[in-house]
């Protein structure tokens, strides 16, 4: 289905692209149903644990690596080995990263962490800085819209742009915008597409972990 109002392409800063309806409506349909086998137990979906003994509102679970705050790990919550990350996922996520800027650079992703937020998650401001390197964050976005909150490398606060993130969009960031601090501070529920079949939002984010570099 064709927007009745075309949403440009942006680079909302430097080495951050957002690319909307990157997605089409078939693409959407695999990765839904993928991410749906890759939600079952063993090694399944389920709320994080911050240090502090809270709960993360959104749900999620891991391939390739298991992501525990703050640091990767190679089994679950469950005790079960963290699920395979598939290679048609980093064939994916090559094209997502030369569709933002040109080429692939290498691209290598060995890590992929699918959240689910229904109508009360949020997902507050923070940097991806677990990895080992800085090779750019690839951002999926399936079922209901989002505001998605980008700030700067200096701090939490303003300034930001706020970004809605559709079914389909593309999110790169790389470059000067890799420790960008982001987050979702909503959802606008019964956004998604109607035959999508998706109720809440599903994110999924592909990084390159470096963990099988560790010394």
């Amino acid at each position: 289905m064709t927007a009745l109002i075309p949403r440009p392409r942006a680079e909302v800063a430097p080495g951050a692209v957002h690319v909307p309806g990157w997605l089409d409506a078939q693409e959407q349909r695999r990765l839904l149903a993928a991410c749906r086998e890759w939600a079952r137990p063993p090694a399944g979906m389920r709320r994080t644990r911050l240090p502090g003994g809270g709960t993360m509102s959104v749900r999620t679970v891991c391939l390739g690596w298991h992501w525990v705050p703050y640091r990767y790990q190679r089994t679950a919550d469950d005790g079960t080995p963290v699920k395979a990350f598939p290679d048609w996922l980093a064939v994916l996520g090559r094209r997502a990263v030369a569709e933002a800027y040109g080429d692939s650079g290498g691209y290598r992703p060995d890590v992929a962490l699918v959240n689910f937020y229904d109508a009360e998650a949020r997902m507050g401001q923070h940097q991806d800085k677990d990895e080992r390197g800085l090779a750019p964050v690839v951002s999926l976005s399936l079922g209901d819209t989002c505001v998605f909150r980008f700030g700067t490398t200096v701090s939490r606060n303003r300034p930001w742009t706020d970004v809605e993130l559709e079914s389909g969009d593309l999110f790169v960031f790389g470059g000067e915008s890799r420790l960008a601090f982001h987050g979702v501070p909503k959802t606008l529920p019964g956004t998604a597409p109607p035959d999508l079949g998706l109720r809440g939002r599903l994110n999924m984010t592909l990084r390159e972990s470096g963990a099988d570099s560790a010394g």
